[in-house]
C-alpha cells in the first residue's frame, strides 16, 4: 500500500518541479537575442527531425546509435506508461507488460552506456556524465520491479514495507536524474534542450535533407544593432537553446583540425563555456579536456560580461577564436547539430568591428581589400597580367556569355596561375563561351568576412553584384571553393543570385556531355584532398574523384576523406591569424596523404595548393584537377565556338 500512495506523489512532485525548471530554463534562453522561429510548425516537426535528420548523424556509430534507441525510446515510453499506471492508476494487464517490456529495453540500452562508461575515450566529458548509467540503470530497474503486481507476475504487496521503501529511494534517484536533469541542469538537459533545439533551430533548412551553411548576415544600416556578440546574451536565444543541447560527446572535439594541432581550442569546450557565461560562473566544474595550453578553472563570465577581455581574464581567449579554420568539422560531425561556426564568427565580429582587434596580418590584410580589392596588397591592375599570352575575352567587351570565370585570388600567386592556366586550356579545348571580368573583378569578400569584417565583405559583394549586374552569362566558373561557396551561398541575401559550379563539377559535365577529348593518366598513384569548402560546406564530394576516374585515375582514399576530410589549414583566415600549437595542421594533413602511398595528391583549392605545397619534402606532388586534366587533352582540330543565348542571367 505505501508504494501505491507514495509512488503517485514521488511521480507528479518530481512532474511538477521538471515543468518548473522548463520555464525557468526557457526563461534563460530568451535573454538572448530575438530570432524568428516557427513555433508550433517546429514543435510537430520534432519527430521527424529526431528520427530522419538527428539519427542520420548518430546512426554513424552504430554502437551509439542503437544504445540512444533502446535508451532514449525506453525512458521516454516509460515515463508516460509510469504516470498512467502508478500515477492515474491504470492498472491495467496489458498496460503494465508495456511498461515492463519499456522498461527493459531502457535497462539494456543502460547496460550499454555503463559499458562504453568504463573505459570513455578521451574525447567523453566525465564528472556528471559517469553517473549517469547508474541513474538509468536504477530508473528502469526499479521501475520494472514495481511494476510486477501490475502486469499481474507478483502479488500486490509483495516483500512488503521494506522493498516498496527500497524501490522508492531508486525510483527517486532516477526521477531526480531524469526529470530534474532536463530542466534544472545536469547530464540529462541535452534531452529538453535538444528537442527545443531541433524545433527552433537556427538553420531550419538544414532539416529533410537541406543544407545551409551561409553566414548570416549582420544589418549594418541599424545604428542601434550591436556589430557582432560581445557578451552572452548578444547571440539569438535559439542560439543560447542550441548550446545548451550540448550532450559533451566530444566529437567536435576529436573532429577538430586545431584541436589536433594544439592550438588553443576545443568545440566542446567552447560551447560550454557559452552556457557557462549564459548561467554564470567559473568553467572549474568543466570535466573534459581544456582548451591545448590552458588550464581549467582559469575562466568565468555572466550573462552580461564581456566573452573575450583583452586586457584580463574572461570566458575565453582571443586566440581560442582566431584558432579557427572554419573547416565545419565540428558541424558535420554534432549529434545535437549546433553551429559552432557561426557563433565563432558572431565573437570575431565584434572583435574586429567594435574593438579593431585582428590578430598577426589581420589588420594588414583587410586594409589591403579596402584599398586594393585583394588580400595581397598587389596592384589591381596586374589581375591579368598570368593570362598575358592566353587571349582571353573580357566580358566588358562582350557583354554576354556562357560561362563567366572567376579567376579569384589566384590570379596574384605564382602557384596557382598555373592552375588557372590549365583550366583555360581545358575551357578552350571544350570550345566553351566564356570570359573574365579582368580588372572588373575584385575579391568576392570571404575571408573578410571570415575574419569579422562584415562591413568589408559587403561592401566588396556589393561592388561585384553591381558589375555583375551589367552583363548577361549563364553559369559562374570559379576553381576557388571559398569564391564559389560565397557567390553561390552568401550574395543572394545582398540581391547577387547565380548559378555558380566548382570547376571540378563543370569538367565533369563536360566530359559527360562529350566535350573534351581526353587521354588516360598511366600508372599514377593518386589520392585526393577534399576542400572543406567544397565538400562540408556545400556537398560536392562525387564530381572531383568523377573526373579523376575519366582519365584513368583510381583515387587512393585517406583514412580522413570526404565529409570526414581533414582540413588543410588554410580557411578562416588562419595563414593570416597564425594562431601557434604543437604542430601545423598542412603537416598532419600530409601524414594522411603519406599514408596513401600516393605520388600525387590531387586538389581543387588554390587555399590547399598553398598549405600542402608549403610542407617540407619529400613529399607527394600537389597537382589541381584541371591541370590533371589538361595534362592528358589530346589536340585536335579547334572546334568553333559555339554562341548560345544564355537561358539565365546574372540578375
Amino acid at each position: 500500500m505505501m508504494l501505491n500512495t507514495l509512488l503517485p506523489i514521488l511521480l507528479f512532485a518530481a512532474l511538477a518541479l521538471a515543468v518548473v525548471g522548463a520555464f525557468k530554463r526557457f526563461a534563460m534562453w530568451r535573454r538572448g537575442k530575438p530570432a524568428e522561429v516557427e513555433w508550433f510548425g517546429g514543435l510537430l516537426a520534432i519527430p521527424r527531425r529526431y528520427m530522419v535528420d538527428l539519427h542520420h548523424v548518430v546512426a554513424r556509430d552504430k554502437y551509439i546509435a542503437n544504445t540512444h534507441v533502446a535508451t532514449a525510446g525506453g525512458f521516454v515510453l516509460a515515463a508516460v506508461l509510469a504516470i498512467l499506471v502508478h500515477g492515474f492508476g491504470l492498472h491495467s494487464a496489458v498496460l503494465g507488460y508495456v511498461l515492463l517490456a519499456a522498461t527493459a529495453l531502457m535497462f539494456v540500452g543502460a547496460l550499454f552506456v555503463a559499458k562504453r562508461r568504463l573505459d570513455p575515450p578521451a574525447r567523453l566529458s566525465k564528472g556528471p556524465w559517469m553517473r549517469l548509467p547508474k541513474s538509468l540503470l536504477m530508473f528502469s530497474a526499479s521501475l520494472f520491479i514495481a511494476t510486477l503486481p501490475v502486469a499481474g507476475i507478483l502479488p500486490a504487496g509483495f516483500g512488503g514495507w521494506l522493498l516498496a521503501a527500497i524501490l522508492l529511494v531508486a525510483i527517486a534517484w532516477g526521477v531526480s536524474e531524469l526529470f530534474f536533469g532536463m530542466t534544472w541542469g545536469g547530464p540529462m538537459k541535452h534531452a529538453f534542450a535538444g528537442a527545443l533545439h531541433l524545433a527552433w533551430h537556427r538553420r531550419a533548412e538544414r532539416f529533410g535533407g537541406g543544407r545551409s551553411t551561409g553566414l548570416k548576415a549582420l544589418d549594418l544600416d541599424d545604428p542601434l544593432a550591436p556589430l557582432g556578440v560581445e557578451k552572452p546574451t548578444d547571440f539569438t536565444w535559439n542560439q543560447l537553446l542550441g548550446f545548451d543541447a550540448c550532450v559533451q560527446c566530444g566529437k567536435c572535439e576529436a573532429a577538430c583540425p586545431a584541436f589536433a594541432a594544439g592550438q588553443p581550442l576545443n568545440p566542446k569546450k567552447l560551447i560550454q563555456d557559452m552556457v557557462v557565461g549564459l548561467v554564470g560562473g567559473s568553467d572549474a566544474k568543466f570535466a573534459g579536456s581544456p582548451y591545448p595550453g590552458k588550464n581549467i578553472g582559469e575562466h568565468s563570465g555572466g550573462p552580461h560580461l564581456p566573452i573575450v577581455a583583452l586586457d584580463g581574464k574572461a570566458l575565453v581567449d582571443a586566440e581560442t577564436l582566431w584558432s579557427c579554420t572554419t573547416c565545419r568539422a565540428c558541424v558535420e560531425e554534432c549529434p545535437m547539430m549546433i553551429e559552432h561556426v557561426d557563433a565563432i564568427v558572431d565573437m570575431r565580429r565584434h572583435l574586429t568591428l567594435e574593438k579593431g582587434a585582428t590578430p598577426n596580418k589581420g589588420a594588414e590584410v583587410l586594409d589591403n581589400l579596402i584599398a586594393t580589392d585583394n588580400p595581397g596588397g598587389f596592384a589591381p591592375g596586374g589581375r591579368l597580367n598570368w593570362a598575358a599570352d592566353l587571349d582571353l575575352s573580357v566580358l566588358a567587351d562582350k557583354r554576354q556569355c556562357d560561362v563567366l570565370f572567376w579567376v579569384g585570388d589566384g590570379a596574384f600567386d605564382m602557384r596557382n596561375q598555373r592552375t588557372l592556366r590549365a583550366l583555360v586550356k581545358v575551357l578552350k579545348a571544350a570550345a566553351v563561351d566564356f570570359a573574365v571580368l579582368g580588372l572588373e573583378e575584385r575579391d568576392s569578400g570571404d575571408v573578410a568576412r571570415r575574419l569579422g569584417d562584415e562591413a568589408t565583405f559587403q561592401q566588396l559583394a556589393k561592388r561585384n553584384i553591381a558589375t555583375l549586374a551589367q552583363y548577361t552569362f549563364k553559369t559562374i566558373v570559379t576553381a576557388d571553393p571559398h569564391s564559389f561557396h560565397v557567390l553561390k551561398n552568401e550574395y543572394g541575401v545582398l540581391g547577387g543570385h547565380y548559378r555558380v559550379l566548382h570547376h571540378s563539377t563543370y569538367i565533369e559535365q563536360l566530359i559527360n556531355a562529350g566535350d573534351l577529348n581526353l587521354g588516360q593518366h598511366q600508372n599514377a598513384a593518386v589520392t585526393y584532398h577534399d576542400p572543406c569548402y567544397l565538400g562540408r560546406y556545400n556537398g560536392e564530394y562525387e564530381a572531383p574523384r568523377n573526373v579523376l576516374n575519366a582519365i584513368g585515375i583510381e583515387v587512393r582514399e585517406m583514412q580522413r576523406s570526404g565529409f570526414r576530410s581533414r582540413c588543410c589549414g588554410g580557411g578562416g583566415g588562419a595563414p593570416i591569424t597564425d594562431i601557434p600549437g604543437k604542430q601545423r595542421i598542412p603537416d598532419m594533413r600530409m601524414v594522411d596523404i603519406k599514408e596513401t602511398a600516393a605520388e600525387i595528391v590531387a586538389v581543387g583549392c588554390p587555399q590547399c595548393t598553398l598549405m600542402l605545397e608549403g610542407v617540407v619534402e619529400p613529399r607527394p606532388q600537389v597537382k589541381d584537377i584541371a591541370e590533371l586534366v589538361a595534362e592528358v587533352l589530346i589536340e585536335a582540330a579547334p572546334k568553333p565556338s559555339v554562341k548560345r543565348q544564355p537561358a539565365e542571367t546574372s540578375a
